[in-house]
């Protein structure tokens, strides 16, 4: 909880938010000096300065150029690859977190995140023949609606992937908790390497957490956000979808700071 409040504070909205509630403070404190005579010149200027910083800060990461900036110098870490180019391994671990089980009676299937693009990824690897088995990582989701694991592997079981090949680990709730569990598992196998399949953008948090977990890793990234682009006025303009991914991206530094 602490690690989520963190996260969520030293995001560009949250940054921004606490710039504007320290400007308020001030306003307040600063009003009521005035109306006993005690007004402070410096909490008159501090206050907009404050303010505008926060402001400045959030209109920065919420224009596409910047936000691609930033998502594409950490995707770029993962680095695309083919699955050609892949070493062969016994497992490929599949991290969760681009599907959220069913809940009927309005959602009877398993829903497809903007991550889903993970569990595409990890049937063309086993079909490849680059993996013999993929560990399903992810535990039971906040909304109740059971493990990642389990939805995921009810969708590659639609992609035609057998049940023989898949492996579920559905203790995790985070990323270092995958490694852990995961590690656990695999090393009671006599396991030492893995695939690590997860989005390009997650990829250098999750090399870094199951490399600490004592397993020899060879990324598998997919699901790149950023694709290389001219710079047009579109790119230079405030849109809600870039501070998102910018939020997206603080995460993923933050995280792999605190070894989450």
């Amino acid at each position: 909880m602490i690690n989520d409040l963190v996260t969520a504070l030293i995001s560009p909205l949250g940054t921004a938010l606490l710039l504007w509630a320290a400007a308020l403070l001030i306003w307040v404190v600063n009003g009521r000096g005035l109306h006993q005579g005690r007004r402070s010149f410096r909490g008159c200027r501090t206050g907009p300065i404050l303010a505008s910083l926060g402001f400045a800060w959030l209109l920065l990461w919420s224009l596409p150029v910047a936000s691609d900036a930033l998502r594409g110098a950490i995707e770029l870490q993962a680095g695309p690859r083919e699955i050609s180019e892949l070493p062969q391994q016994t497992v490929a671990v599949v991290l969760g977190g681009g599907v959220s089980g069913p809940r009927a009676p309005m959602r009877p299937d398993p829903d497809l995140g903007s991550a889903a693009d993970r569990l595409w990824h990890a049937a063309r690897i086993y079909r490849a023949g680059k993996a013999q088995r993929l560990l399903l990582s992810g535990g039971t989701t906040r909304t109740g609606d059971g493990s990642e694991a389990q939805a995921m592997r009810a969708v590659l079981r639609d992609l035609g992937v057998p049940d023989s090949a898949l492996w579920l680990e559905d203790a995790s709730t985070n990323t270092a908790s995958n490694a852990q569990q995961t590690a656990q598992l695999l090393k009671a196998q006599n396991i030492q390497s893995i695939l690590l399949v997860t989005s390009a953008l997650h990829m250098p948090r999750a090399k870094a957490a199951f490399e600490r977990a004592g397993l020899k890793v060879y990324p598998a990234p997919t699901d790149f956000e950023v694709i290389p682009m001219p710079l047009e006025l579109h790119r230079i303009l405030p849109d809600a979808s870039a501070l998102l991914g910018s939020g997206r991206a603080f995460k993923e530094l933050v995280g792999r700071m605190m070894g989450r």
